[in-house]
């Protein structure tokens, strides 16, 4: 099939498979994993094999950065203690079960520890997708484990592999050189190359130019990083991370504005697509099994979705219980989660896109031209896990959450009216300082004046929750307002267009102009 073709059919792939999932409140990844299978049906697109690297390369690293400059860095340093033994020890220990499973099913021990390292990762996209609606420590801790535990899973396969072709050999200090290279290196080509991307972010005052290195940065950090045999997953996330901590106060409103335009859209796009192409997969993997090898992969694709669960929920539970037993400081007291909020962590462990472009990295041949032992069986299995854990997981996550009851998570709100209301205090005192700075005149500061304390009126009344207060009705009343008078000049605009008074040109920035007044109104924009 040709390039525009396959980005045709993917793209309407992606659009039907989210119409339908809001149309029958279904999670999308679940619907775009089926509608990829159907795709998959067609021979055109049968035909075409998705080349590990593409996943590795070309989407992962744009993924793997929007989600870590939109990560909450303050939860990940209150939960760096769980976050470090679930996209480690977990990992290992994950990865080893798999391995045992796999071993007992047939495959030689290489083979089966390369299949434990592509379904021990969690995907970074899926739980965004697909547990998005748990309070915020929660979703923090899932979303970080999944950004940081690639590193640990690329480490054993790259182990599991070279071990098998004959390029490696197992001792302890070679493994320990390997996790010190794959985090140490990874970590250091990301502060490197945040390093710059702050200093050419300061000096480019065109959005355009700034944001091209914004969409430099993941790529560069990742390609760096694997020329060293770090990781690169890691390497775009450390970067990621900084830059999520000082674009607030580097980066200019224009390029942040233009950015937010940007990315939303490509993540949506990218992270669609690779839901549907694990769908196609899931249709190559099958042509390359003979019934009776599909029967037995089968059977794999079902004991090893029940290892994956039983061993996450077993290790959730004894590291909590064991933590409690060590650590009694007041402090750790207040972190504890509840049982039935660890059950919804337990069973939010899915996989995704990562682990599909590890199963199809494993070789062909070995270095002595025989065919890589068991290849299809692990592209099938791990195409099936991927389908098991965001399916079936992903249906019951709803009903899960629900009876784990778990407290409305209500800090996000209470922070962002702490912060409308200090930042609108503190611009009003600064008012009359900064009026007599610039020379403004008196009646320019009152009317500035009397619009930052109805806002800030309009910010108390929304934290104390009284929904009747004078200040909200009349801020809604103002509102109102102003979005019917933006709709009767963008009208009026328009008309003069038609009427070949004025030129599109002069249309399209007008009409950018009343856009932001618009978003901004109606409360639709995002802040980086």
């Amino acid at each position: 099939m040709l390039g525009l073709e396959l980005v045709v059919v993917l793209g309407a792939a992606v659009l039907v498979g989210n119409v339908l999932g809001q149309r029958f409140h279904v999670a999308p990844p679940v619907v775009l994993l089926v509608v990829g299978a159907l795709i998959g049906l067609v021979p055109a697109v049968r035909q075409t094999q998705l080349p590990p690297e593409v996943v590795l390369l070309l989407f992962l690293p744009v993924l793997l950065y929007w989600e870590s400059l939109t990560t909450s860095m303050r939860e990940i340093r209150t939960n760096l203690r769980g976050i470090v033994l679930l996209s480690t020890v977990l990992v290992i220990l994950t990865a080893g079960a798999v391995a045992i499973a796999g071993h007992a099913l047939g495959l030689p021990w290489g083979p089966a520890w390369a299949l434990g390292a592509a379904v021990a990762p969690t995907d970074a996209t899926a739980v965004g997708a697909l547990a998005g609606s748990l309070p915020r420590r929660q979703i923090t801790v899932l979303r970080a484990e999944s950004l940081v535990n690639d590193g640990t899973a690329l480490v054993i396969y790259g182990l599991a592999v070279g071990i098998t072709v004959g390029e490696e050999h197992l001792t302890l200090p070679h493994v320990g050189a390997l996790f010190l290279l794959a985090y140490g290196g990874g970590a250091a080509v990301g502060v490197a190359v945040a390093w710059v991307n702050m200093n050419l972010r300061r000096r480019l005052d065109d959005p355009l130019l700034g944001n091209l290195v914004m969409i430099l940065a993941p790529f560069t950090a990742y390609l760096l990083a694997e020329q060293i045999h770090a990781s690169g997953v890691l390497a775009v996330v450390v970067s990621g991370l900084i830059m999520a901590q000082v674009a607030p106060s580097l980066i200019r409103a224009d390029h942040r504005r233009q950015a937010l335009a940007f990315w939303p859209l490509a993540t949506f796009i990218i992270n669609g697509t690779l839901f549907v192409l694990v769908g196609v997969e899931l249709q190559y993997a099958l042509r390359h099994l003979s019934r009776s090898d599909l029967q037995h992969a089968l059977i794999a694709v079902g004991a090893i979705s029940v290892v994956l669960v039983a061993v996450r929920f077993a290790f959730l539970f004894s590291s909590a219980y064991l933590i409690r037993v060590i650590d009694r400081r007041p402090e750790q007291r207040l972190r504890r989660m509840s049982d039935r909020a660890r059950v919804v962590s337990g069973l939010a462990g899915f996989r995704g896109a990562v682990s599909l472009a590890v199963a199809l990295s494993v070789p062909e041949n070995l270095d002595s031209g025989e065919s890589f032992p068991g290849r299809a069986f692990i592209v099938f299995v791990t195409s099936g896990v991927i389908v098991v854990t965001l399916v079936v997981q992903g249906l019951l996550l709803p009903g899960v959450v629900r009876w784990a009851r778990l407290p409305p998570d209500t800090s996000v709100d209470e922070e962002q009216v702490l912060a409308e209301t200090t930042a609108t205090e503190e611009a009003i005192k600064a008012l009359p300082r900064l009026a007599v700075d610039l020379g403004t005149t008196p009646k320019v500061m009152e009317w500035l004046r009397q619009e930052y304390e109805a806002n800030l009126a309009t910010a108390r009344a929304r934290g104390a929750g009284t929904h009747d207060d004078p200040a909200l009705l009349h801020n809604r009343h103002y509102t109102e307002l102003r979005l019917a008078l933006i709709a009767t000049k963008r009208a009026t605009v328009v008309r003069l267009r038609d009427e070949s008074q004025i030129d599109d040109t002069v249309l399209r920035r007008l009409q950018a102009a009343l856009d932001n007044e618009e978003v901004r109104l109606a409360g639709g924009e995002q802040v980086e």
